[in-house]
């Protein structure tokens, strides 16, 4: 399975990587290419350009120069090398660094976007890309440089390279960024691949690549790299589903266009400068939830409707009671993502009414801030915090709850391991519960308390000895539901049993019950209490 670096759609007339000594020094061209190209080739930069100072008004002069200068040294170290399709690689970071500019990153994001391939694909170093452009850069660079396959076997190689790319997540967040935009141009050019290729990377992307984009909150990303793999999987059913979708929007007016006239009437009479937009949702999505099946589809089951507000994140509140003033809500089935947000910086007010017509309509409150980060996730608020905001720092504001689980367990499996339990992990977030202080904890599907006592800390994990769940005595065992509130009981004297492993759900607990079984262990660390950070409690036997 191919996961990393250029492989969806690439063509190379020379490969370096295979040169060595004398004769890749004789293909490396100048270390430091001018800075200057003929006007057509010039030109072609110039889209991002502009894309970029859009979304940063404020770039300074020495922003753009060094933008041109990437592309300069991307368009010289690639050239001689095509696409599958035909066209000249370089176009390829160009069109990532393009979908990033306009998600709005920053300056050393897009530089970084276009020299992603260079390490890997041509004679320039990483040392290179650090004197010519600083760490920053090339640490982003080297993240998405896909390892020498000649150390492991491919399998393996594989499963290192994203290890690699975890960790260096870890340090910059714009190591996953610049990798998501990389596939989706991959995937937007797939249909150039052989049929087996396709299917591989296709999956890839759903097993790996759309989750890491859900866990950023790059809802943008996500959806189209959804709907791409989706298509090369299955194209039938895509076929079917874009088909259905566009059949029920073009005969959307009558059930919705009354349905909206009466939110924004009542939004008006509550005072709360708002917007209402009908919105389509994505063809995988709907394919989801219907499990294929097409038939009776209506309106609302392709459309959300979703309300802007125009003022603070209070005024949301007083629009969702404008819209149940005006529409009939549905018991229980209003979410607040506002006082508690996803794990992935969305917030937004969920709601389900009853239209004109008796159908169900889901309508989604937000602001237009919350709506810019629901879009754009993680660099929606490196934006905000970039324009000096109100947004506080960005490593504040994500909880990387997900991204400590991963580094936790990751470092001693083995790779083939590693890559299992990382599908396992970043599939597995569908349950949220809860700690006693009210952290939302995500989970897999049958998880149960020991996983979710090694969810929060592998020595919580290995001191644990019962549950509480929702109040009640309960066994490690005992699988965790939607909304539970658990609470796990510890003792400084107890440790892992090989009974564990035969009933823990999740790669991390697994690895720490393992690796605890197969060596020497000490006393540990002793477990927090229920007065430090971590959100959960514990008491003795």
């Amino acid at each position: 399975m191919a996961l990393t670096g250029s492989d969806a759609s690439s063509s190379r007339a020379v490969s370096p990587r295979a040169a060595s000594g004398r004769w890749r020094t004789l293909l490396r061209p100048p270390t430091r290419p001018p800075s200057s190209l003929a006007p057509r080739e010039q030109a072609a930069a110039e889209p991002l350009i502009a894309a970029f100072r859009a979304a940063e008004p404020g770039a300074s002069a020495a922003d753009l120069t060094e933008l041109r200068r990437a592309y300069t040294v991307a368009e010289r170290m690639h050239r001689g090398q095509l696409r599958r399709s035909g066209a000249p690689y370089v176009t390829h970071p160009l069109a990532v660094a393009m979908i990033l500019a306009q998600l709005g990153v920053d300056r050393a994001c897009l530089v970084a976007a276009l020299l992603h391939d260079t390490v890997e694909d041509t004679p320039y170093t990483l040392g290179e890309v650090r004197a010519d452009f600083g760490d920053e850069v090339a640490l982003i660079v080297d993240g998405v440089t896909k390892l020498d396959g000649e150390r492991w076997s491919k399998e393996q190689a594989e499963a290192e390279t994203f290890r690699k790319m975890v960790l260096a997540a870890a340090a910059d967040l714009r190591v996953l960024v610049v990798k998501l935009a990389d596939r989706l141009h991959n995937l937007r050019t797939l249909g150039f691949q052989p049929p087996h290729k396709r299917e591989r990377i296709a999956r890839a992307t759903l097993e790996l690549l759309v989750p890491f984009a859900e866990r950023l909150g790059i809802h943008a990303l996500e959806r189209d790299m959804d709907d791409l793999a989706f298509a090369a999987l299955d194209p039938g059913a895509h076929a079917a589903t874009e088909h259905a979708v566009r059949r029920e929007l073009a005969g959307a007016g009558p059930v919705l266009g009354p349905a909206a006239a009466l939110l924004r009437a009542a939004l008006a009479g509550h005072r709360v400068r708002a917007e209402v937009r009908i919105r389509p949702r994505h063809l995988h999505s709907v394919h989801r939830s219907r499990e294929g099946n097409l038939r009776g589809l209506r309106p609302s089951d392709v459309t959300r409707m979703l309300v802007l507000v125009e003022g603070p994140p209070e005024d949301c509140y007083i629009a969702l009671g404008a819209v149940h003033s005006a529409l009939h809500p549905v018991a229980g089935r209003v979410k607040d993502h506002i006082a508690m947000p996803r794990f992935n910086l969305y917030r937004s007010l969920h709601t389900v009414v009853i239209g004109p017509e008796g159908d169900f309509l889901d309508v989604i409150v937000r602001t237009r801030e919350m709506h810019e980060v629901a879009e754009h996730g993680i660099v929606a608020h490196a934006r905000q915090a970039r324009r000096g905001g109100t947004a506080e720092a960005v490593a504040e504001r994500l909880d990387l709850v997900w991204l400590a689980r991963l580094l936790a367990w990751q470092s001693g499996a083995p790779s083939a391991e590693f890559l299992e339990g990382l599908r396992s992990d970043l599939a597995g977030g569908n349950i949220a519960c809860f700690t006693p202080r009210g952290m939302t904890v995500s989970l897999p599907r049958r998880a149960t308390a020991l996983d979710y006592a090694y969810a929060l800390g592998p020595e919580l994990g290995a001191r644990s000895i019962g549950a509480l769940i929702n109040g009640r005595l309960a066994p490690l065992s005992a699988e965790i539901r939607v909304g539970n509130v658990v609470e796990i009981l510890t003792d400084p004297e107890a440790a892992p049993s090989p009974d564990w492993l035969g009933f823990v759900r999740t790669p991390q607990a697994r690895v720490h019950i393992q690796r605890h079984l197969d060596g020497p262990h000490g006393g540990g660390p002793s477990v927090r209490n229920a007065d430090q950070d971590t959100g959960w409690q514990s008491s003795g036997p």
